[in-house]
């Protein structure tokens, strides 16, 4: 019995889609049903990646004991727990507390599925393996924001249909035919995250600040400025970054995790200044577009960069915290995004993206090695 990869590819799709649709409609959502402004939409956009953050090496844990299935399986029921919070949601807390639920849903959703697929690839299919079931997370995350801006006023009862059905699809899924085994017991930091794992880590999360960015932030740029294209903004950056990861991700494999993060994140800090400066619509678009290209490659990357380094031990809770990171980076970007852009203006806030795109950079050329580390079990 072979791991069910397509179910488990739309079932974390379904679940993104929810997840992304929020991405969009939060930043009208917050300030029309709550009156918040930008750090407040900002951080229920970056709050539900606190959960995410916290969640993912606790489901990479238990993926790796064999648990992958029932913990994908409560990763969909909350998901769309979390769904229909937000949609029923009656104050800005309530929103908040909906949000963490939806987070770690998709922590455990996504973080005990790529183990399980990766537990049926050769070492040398990893890279590509991960980039490709990733479509699966980075392709909600993408095109979520475009049904949300084509469905307008329901969205939110899509939001809950799409994580209702990402729930159902990993509940009908197949028993994983891996064997149960002992929880590796946690005495101490280096258990839970793994020797080799925290450079990657800290060269996504400085990426992910930038994508933090551009979520919680273009949109409410485009129309602050009146500069236009807010509509359609984050559907023309999940094209771009659609077509690069699925096109781009055997780069990895072939030219190294670090030299493909070098170049895409250069790409990212041009696109990043460019958002910052541009003022009519066309070039706030093609900017919008590079910046897709520019984050389309950094998650297989770092999952290529992070294998080698831990040599495959303990996959799921590797993946897990270098994943946490990005969370990490995310949910740092809404808030401190939005409270810069509330004080010193929208283009200091990308900048100071393009200034965590280029310390990205820096950790990749001068601190990264392809050399392989041995992680403790």
């Amino acid at each position: 019995m072979g791991v069910p990869v397509r179910r488990l590819w739309v079932a974390v799709l379904s679940g993104y889609l929810a997840f992304g649709a929020t991405l969009q409609a939060l930043p009208a959502y917050v300030p029309e049903k709550f009156g918040g402004g930008a750090l407040a939409s900002g951080t229920a956009v970056g709050i539900a990646f606190l959960a995410t953050a916290c969640g993912r090496p606790v489901a990479g844990w238990l993926a790796d004991a064999g648990w992958s299935r029932p913990v994908v399986m409560a990763g969909g029921v909350l998901t769309a727990l979390g769904g229909l919070g937000q949609l029923l949601a009656p104050s800005l807390v309530v929103l908040m507390i909906a949000r963490l639920v939806m987070g770690a849903g998709e922590a455990a959703l996504f973080s005990a599925a790529l183990p399980w697929v990766l537990s049926g690839m050769r070492m040398a299919q990893r890279g590509r393996a991960a980039g490709w079931f990733g479509l699966s997370m980075w392709g909600g995350l993408a095109a979520g924001p475009v049904i949300a801006s084509a469905i307008g006023d329901h969205v939110w009862w899509v939001v809950v249909g799409l994580a209702a059905a990402s729930a159902l699809l990993v509940l009908t899924t197949r028993s994983d035919p891996g064997r149960i085994e002992p929880l590796v017991r946690i005495r101490r930091f280096r258990d839970l995250v793994p020797v080799g794992v925290p450079l990657p880590g800290a060269t996504v999360g400085l990426a992910a600040y930038c994508y933090g960015t551009v979520a919680a932030l273009l949109v409410l740029r485009l129309r602050a400025d009146g500069i236009g294209g807010d509509g359609i903004a984050l559907a023309v950056f999940a094209a771009a970054f659609l077509v690069i990861r699925f096109a781009g991700s055997p780069a990895v494999d072939r030219y190294g995790g670090r030299a493909v993060a070098a170049v895409t994140v250069t790409i990212e800090v041009v696109a990043l200044v460019g958002l910052a400066l541009v003022g009519e619509a066309l070039g706030a678009l093609v900017f919008t577009a590079l910046a897709g290209c520019g984050m389309a490659l950094i998650y297989p990357a770092c999952v290529s960069m992070t294998l080698d380094r831990v040599r495959g031990l303990r996959p799921g809770v590797s993946m897990g915290v270098m994943t946490s990171f990005w969370d990490l980076g995310v949910m740092v970007a809404g808030p401190l995004g939005g409270l810069v852009a509330e004080r010193l203006g929208f283009p200091v806030a990308f900048y100071l993206a393009a200034v965590s795109a280029a310390a990205c950079v820096v950790v990749c050329l001068v601190f990264l090695r392809q050399r392989r580390a041995v992680s403790p079990r």
